[in-house]
């Protein structure tokens, strides 16, 4: 299976029709760029390896 790449643009656009959501189009760039920099720190830390014997809590307590 080949993988797909990640249309960030697309995506805003889909999901701002999708909530009616209506942002004018000097913001879009802002977005996107954004979008992008919250989805590099999500990669980092998805692929982060955890020992198979963690478990997840079912609780957060600080």
């Amino acid at each position: 299976m080949t993988e797909q790449q990640f249309d960030t643009n697309k995506y805003i656009e889909q999901m701002a029709l999708l909530l009616d959501l209506q942002l004018p189009d000097e913001y879009i760039h802002g977005v996107v760029a954004n979008f992008d920099r919250i989805r590099e720190i999500a990669q980092i830390v998805n692929e982060f390896p955890l020992p198979e014997q963690i478990e997840a809590a079912p609780t957060f307590e600080p």
